[in-house]
């Protein structure tokens, strides 16, 4: 059995800015001298966002895109913050924290492993550092995560005989894997596709990457904060990270709730 005491979050995508369509909308309305300095092109698309409001392209402040997105942050214009997108996957996570994740609603989209599908005989399981790190506590938890996946690997076994008369070998599969997988704790590491936009994910980082938050999932917020940050340091680039006596990180910016 692996036991996984640190999650990873892989930045997979993100959007790209159509210079050409944006360079025909601006000639169409008679714009022929606006250029920014952003490179990022979730950073653009909340320049431009914020710009077609009061179509501002022919006199922009100083200051480039840094300058006009924080101007967004400090008024709390949040809603052009939601035209720019990224997508990860984080893997080497529990049930528990995808149970928590999911909460987060408007402005997220998420695809995660299928218990149905996939077999969980051989599933990786992730242990709290306050139990790994306790010899006796780590026993009990082992042990009761051994047991539960003894069990499933029983079930599964035990299910498809009772189905065998299903002539489908997937669904039978299926059936047997969709009743098995009861027993399995939250404990169980699961693999899931997120994609946020930048104001969803920065109520995020808020809400998650906090001494508040429960650590699982701080470390991952903290971790994403960390990615945005390199990524897109216009838009998120306000938050510091301070560790926390645990050794997770918290995020606080000066504009939250944006």
């Amino acid at each position: 059995m692996n036991i996984i005491r640190e999650p990873s979050v892989y930045l997979v995508g993100k959007q790209i800015a159509d210079d050409t369509e944006i360079e025909r909308f601006l000639a169409d309305h008679d714009v022929s001298s606006w250029s920014t300095d952003a490179s990022v092109a979730g950073e653009k698309m909340v320049e431009v966002a914020g710009r077609v409001c009061y179509m501002s392209f022919a006199k922009p402040r100083p200051g480039g895109n840094k300058a006009y997105i924080e101007r967004l942050l400090s008024v709390g214009h949040g809603s052009v913050l939601e035209h720019s997108v990224w997508n990860f996957v984080i893997t080497g996570v529990s049930r528990s924290f995808t149970h928590e994740l999911v909460r987060h609603r408007a402005g997220f989209g998420y695809s995660q492993l299928s218990q149905r599908y996939v077999d969980e005989s051989t599933a990786d399981f992730v242990e709290p550092d306050c139990i790994g790190d306790d010899g006796e506590l780590h026993e009990i938890w082992r042990a009761a995560v051994e047991h539960c996946q003894e069990a499933y690997v029983k079930l599964v076994h035990g299910l498809e005989h009772k189905f065998e008369n299903v002539a489908d070998k997937t669904l039978r599969r299926k059936m047997a894997r969709q009743a098995a997988r009861s027993i399995l704790p939250n404990a169980t590491e699961t693999k899931i596709f997120v994609t946020g936009n930048g104001r969803a994910l920065r109520h995020f980082i808020e809400m998650r990457a906090n001494e508040h938050a429960e650590t699982e999932i701080r470390i991952v917020a903290s971790k994403v904060c960390e990615i945005l940050k390199k990524d897109a340091p216009n838009l998120f680039g306000d938050y510091e990270l301070t560790q926390l006596d645990d050794g997770t990180k918290a995020a606080d910016t000066r504009w939250r709730k944006v």
